[in-house]
């Protein structure tokens, strides 16, 4: 998914933020959730990795990406996911259900917390793995969002 820009300005990446609700197929054998990057998933997918065994006043995340965007499932249990923009505009979701997945754009700041005890969250990434990328300083974060570092 690109970059949306109106104006000449880019737009508030939380407003591209999404909920994305996955087909299930099933039948007396149990459910089938099938997922297919630049299909359901609106990237490519580079990375995949999961989450599991954090306890609940764990939280994880507490970065922002410069590139990389990426959908999060809990496959099993739950958690819930905060976001922030660096201007002051959050939000909370709360991922319970096996097929619905929440699309996260590049540069926004993530927080995974609350995590069940059989909660396994799983993140498909558009980018391959590079720490360089990654902005772990929240008030950096804030800074280069508001254009005040590079």
């Amino acid at each position: 998914m690109d970059k949306t820009y109106k104006g000449g300005k880019r737009m508030n990446e939380i407003n591209t933020i999404q909920i994305l609700e996955f087909p299930q197929k099933g039948d007396e054998r149990g459910d089938l959730v099938i997922v297919e990057g630049n299909r359901d998933i609106p990237f490519e997918i580079k990375r995949i990795f999961y989450m599991y065994g954090s306890a609940k006043n764990t939280i994880r995340g507490q970065h922002a990406n410069r590139k990389s965007q990426f959908v999060l499932i809990n496959v099993a249990g739950s958690s819930k996911v905060k976001v922030k923009d660096g201007k002051g505009n959050e939000a909370e979701y709360w991922l319970n259900k096996p097929n619905m997945g929440l699309y996260l754009p590049n540069m926004v700041w993530k927080d995974m917390y609350e995590f069940s005890n059989d909660s396994v969250l799983l993140c498909l990434a558009s980018e391959h793995y590079d720490a360089e990328e990654y902005i772990r300083d929240y008030d950096e974060f804030v800074k280069i969002i508001n254009g005040r570092m590079e």
